[in-house]
């Protein structure tokens, strides 16, 4: 059973502020439609002026929230610069909107501005190369599933996921980097997994960290292969990021992107990482006989995917499995029809199984 403890019961209405500690202010942004409606954002309060932590969607009624906020939170007070922990389109979808507005600076670390950039781009897109159909293709996908693919993308447009014109240039953030803002000084802290440099903001004044999608207190962050990368281990560089996350103080309050504030920092990284090591686990057993990666979307979500969800399941699977090959406990070969199996081989899986006691299979995956 869980140990964390949730200090505030609800999220505030949109347009409106709560303030959580000295100088640090939540409010909330809608994300539309489905099982995660809602981006937590903040505003560190400066001498002269407010920094934002992370944006909202791309999306005309997200600009005019925020138009209510500056109105009436602020003080009269402008925005200085504006942070934001990674390149997801709910974290960077207003980035250029506000800077421009008040003529400051994005700060984000190196690699998540320029992936952003590159994927604003309009350019050649894995869903009509043939990348992406042999990425599909080894996972055990039928042909037409990128076609598919395709045309959940140009919905999914519509509702602000698609990544927004980002802003021309921006401030580097690196680890161990130190913002003083007001009275505190918040220390970046960069993990990895989820996206490629996720900044994390600490201050220990405060007894405050905003973790982005990095930790969250009850869904579990998306760590995924993508066919941009098709032989990437994100899996293990989520994981190596939450064992450095450990050493973080036990009573700090988190205050995640999603869902509520939390207490209980270190229990929530160690059930992350439990989830983690017993859905490889599972994947071994599996694994026994060979298989695709598609044969094991069964054994981590419970329900039918639709292309969307299919694709950040699958993602996932290949993560795991990426990490079970680096541990040389899974073997991959290329088949004469095509597709990657898996099969488990390390000799000592039989004194290790518990096939009867794993956690059970989750919903589906949530696109954080």
């Amino acid at each position: 059973m869980s140990q964390l403890t949730y200090p505030y019961a609800e999220h505030p209405s949109p347009g409106t502020t709560v303030e959580v500690a000295d100088g640090v202010r939540w409010l909330t942004m809608p994300m539309g439609g489905g099982s995660l409606n809602h981006i937590n954002l903040y505003l560190l309060e400066d001498k002269d002026g407010w920094w934002v932590v992370d944006t909202g969607l791309a999306l005309t009624d997200i600009s005019d929230l925020w138009q209510e906020v500056f109105s009436r939170e602020l003080g009269d007070r402008p925005v200085k610069g504006v942070i934001c922990t990674h390149m997801h389109p709910d974290h960077i979808g207003q980035s250029k909107m506000i800077t421009d507005q008040f003529r400051c600076p994005l700060y984000m670390t190196r690699a998540e501005y320029y992936q952003a950039r590159a994927f604003s781009g309009g350019g050649p897109s894995y869903q009509s190369s043939w990348l992406g159909q042999a990425f599909y293709q080894r996972a055990g996908m039928p042909v037409d599933y990128l076609e598919k693919l395709r045309r959940m993308w140009e919905q999914r447009s519509s509702e602000g996921m698609s990544m927004p014109e980002m802003p021309a240039g921006y401030n580097r953030l690196q680890h161990g980097d130190v913002l003083t803002i007001g009275n505190h000084d918040w220390q970046i802290l960069v993990g990895s997994g989820h996206s490629p440099e996720h900044a994390c903001l600490y201050c220990s004044s405060l007894k405050i960290m905003i973790s982005g999608d990095q930790i969250l207190p009850i869904i579990t962050s998306n760590v995924s292969v993508h066919p941009t990368e098709p032989d990437a281990n994100p899996l293990k560089d989520w994981m190596e990021s939450h064992d450095r996350l450990l050493k973080l103080p036990a009573d700090i309050l988190v205050l995640p992107a999603h869902n509520l504030p939390f207490n209980g920092v270190r229990e929530r990284l160690r059930e992350l990482i439990g989830h983690h090591e017993d859905r490889m686990l599972a994947i071994e057993e599996h694994c026994v006989e060979p298989a695709v990666a598609k044969d094991l979307l069964p054994v981590l979500f419970a329900r039918k995917l639709d292309p969307r969800q299919m694709m950040m399941a699958l993602g996932e699977a290949i993560a795991h499995l990426h990490l079970l090959m680096h541990r040389n406990r899974i073997e991959r070969t290329l088949h004469e029809d095509g597709c990657y199996r898996f099969r488990s081989i390390d000799p000592d899986l039989l004194r290790r199984a518990h096939p009867d006691s794993h956690d059970a299979p989750s919903d589906g995956p949530v696109m954080v």
